[in-house]
């Protein structure tokens, strides 16, 4: 390993061997973390490109979305550039390299397998002026630990891509680090993103971190912990692989055991009170979910503890209250614990199993697509449930305010940057509610003007939000930092495309010929469905209203196909015990 002697502060990122552990890095004296690779599984040069161009979008938004090889003295890298501006985001490869050399006077030298990404051919150096130098090196743990004597700020990163589908291991030395890293672009303690060392490397020369780059400057947080870093790691590798084998798991014994009940009963009260138990187990779901990852035990227990604790909690609350008050207060409990943790930084959202999966690389706090279907059926279904259930009497126009209050309140708690920080609830909540408003209020022109204007109203009112608190949220970065109208355009098409695309999922083909069958049911049987609910005009106006969130959820989100299938399963417990009530 050469380093070159630039006068001035130097700041070196070493990239580290591969299987390098944040334990190891402890042990060498750096302050340990994790380090998202990149947006879902990518290539080695594209984890190095996100790093020096602090910014990142997914593989399908660039055309072509393969990545063109760099090859030896740097050939291919007109190409990536090419590729980089079809990307409907500022994506700029060597912006970090000339930003230190044209506004900070500081010279740059790049070795090894990362050169390229860096704008630099192999073993060469740029700039210079007296003001410091970045190096960028492979090394060794030891060789990286050696430099600090020499340098102000050393960075080790674990040379990608991870052995498994797994983070990068990070470690940072310098004045100032001396606790477990993280980042405001991911709110957890001892995980970071790619995108973060280039604004980490500008702030310490003092270069203004433009608005290119979305990533944040790492820091430390608390001590050095670095077990709970890898616990972390651990914790969101088992996330996406258990997801679907416990809750589905839960489901299936939920189902067989309802099935066995209606068989038995033949449509008689134990029939209903089983249907109830059922349909307040999937309500339950989230929240005892958030209770496995505050426990994050092991994969049998955790789905012994969800398949027990939802339908205990079902029981309980049957027993202490009936009817549509029940329905509510379980829809209000999983609400509010799911609020109060994403106001609280998502220290149990992230990690849960319907959270939003940090570990691909996507979203790290607040709620995901997974989350934010079902609770859009929880918060106006719910909201309808309310009413029925301990407000029967009240005027239509009050029952109306009272849809789109919630759903604005919520809407800020889940969309703003600050909390939830998912702009798919600020069109989802508000415009659910809109409709959910309009079936039991007002009529006409104005519910139309109502329904258009509210999640447009609650978009805006979350852009200025984020803007005047600097919350960095998903909005601010991917629409109102797009560069124009245009690539906002782009944004908005991409992401119908990507909804589109989820369609064409394997695991669609599973679950969305039940959801059709399901919709054609309620379609034929439409009329038996509304004498269920003729009685309970606020349960049937909570119903078109989360059924309108979940359809605009699926072309608001990128993942179309699974917004509405769950959005559909919770619909279908609302409706099961719509019957149980009937």
């Amino acid at each position: 390993m050469y380093v070159p002697n630039f006068p001035g502060p130097r700041v070196v990122v070493a990239f580290v061997p591969a299987g390098t552990t944040p334990q190891e890095l402890a042990s060498a004296g750096f302050s340990p973390g994790l380090m998202s690779a990149g947006l879902g599984g990518v290539p080695a040069q594209q984890t190095y490109l996100d790093i020096g161009q602090g910014n990142r979008v997914f593989d399908s938004l660039y055309e072509p979305s393969d990545l063109p090889p760099l090859g030896r003295g740097c050939r291919g890298l007109p190409a990536v550039e090419r590729r980089a501006e079809s990307a409907p985001a500022e994506i700029d490869p060597a912006l970090l390299t000339d930003l230190l050399i044209r506004r900070g006077g500081v010279a740059v030298f790049a070795s090894g397998a990362s050169s390229c990404a860096f704008g630099l051919a192999d073993g060469s150096g740029q700039g210079g002026g007296g003001n410091g130098s970045l190096d960028i090196v492979d090394s060794s743990v030891a060789e990286a630990a050696a430099l600090r004597d020499r340098s102000r700020l050393v960075i080790a990163i674990e040379r990608p891509p991870p052995e498994t589908d797994r983070q990068l291991a990070i470690g940072i030395a310098g004045d100032g680090f001396d606790g477990n890293l993280t980042s405001d672009s991911t709110r957890l303690d001892g995980y970071v993103l790619s995108t973060d060392v280039a604004p980490t490397v500008l702030d310490f020369f003092g270069v203004p971190i433009p608005d290119e780059m979305s990533g944040q400057p790492i820091r430390s947080a608390g001590a050095v912990d670095a077990g709970a870093v890898e616990s972390l790691g651990d914790r969101m590798a088992l996330i996406a692989e258990r997801r679907g084998p416990v809750i589905g798991l839960a489901l299936l014994v939920w189902l067989l055991a309802l099935g066995a009940i209606v068989a038995v009963a033949r449509g008689g009260a134990a029939a209903r009170e089983a249907v109830r138990t059922v349909a307040l187990s999937v309500v339950y779901l989230p929240l005892v979910l958030l209770i496995g990852a505050a426990l994050e035990p092991s994969r049998a227990v955790e789905t012994a503890l969800t398949i027990a604790i939802a339908p205990a909690l079902a029981f309980v609350t049957l027993r202490l209250t009936r009817g549509y008050r029940a329905l509510a207060i379980a829809s209000a409990a999983t609400v509010a614990a799911c609020a109060i943790d994403v106001i609280a930084g998502s220290p149990l959202t992230a990690l849960s199993l319907l959270g939003p999966n940090p570990g691909l690389g996507v979203r790290f706090y607040g709620i995901g697509n997974e989350l934010e279907s079902l609770l859009a059926v929880l918060v106006i279904a719910g909201t309808g449930s309310a009413l029925a259930g301990f407000l029967p009497r009240l005027p239509r126009t009050r029952a109306a305010a009272a849809f789109l209050i919630v759903g604005v309140i919520l809407a800020f708690v889940f969309a703003v940057g600050e909390f939830g920080a998912d702009v798919g609830a600020a069109i989802v909540l508000p415009f659910g509610a809109a409709v959910a408003a309009a079936v039991i209020g007002a009529h006409g022109v104005r519910s139309t003007l109502l329904i258009v204007a509210a999640p447009v109203a609650a978009v805006g009112l979350l852009a200025l939000i984020d803007l005047a608190t600097g919350a960095n949220s998903h909005l601010t970065r991917s629409v109102l930092d797009a560069g124009g109208l245009n690539q906002v355009a782009e944004v908005a098409q991409r992401r119908l495309e990507l909804s589109a695309h989820s369609f064409a999922r394997p695991i669609v083909y599973l679950f969305m010929p039940l959801v059709v069958a399901v919709a054609v049911l309620a379609y034929l049987g439409r009329d038996r469905l509304a004498a269920w609910l003729r009685e309970v005009p606020a349960v049937r106006a909570g119903m078109a209203g989360a059924l309108a969130a979940v359809l605009i959820g699926a072309l608001a989100n990128d993942s179309g196909a699974l917004v509405i299938e769950i959005g559909a399963a919770y619909l279908t417990a609302f409706l099961g015990f719509a019957w149980a009530e009937y």
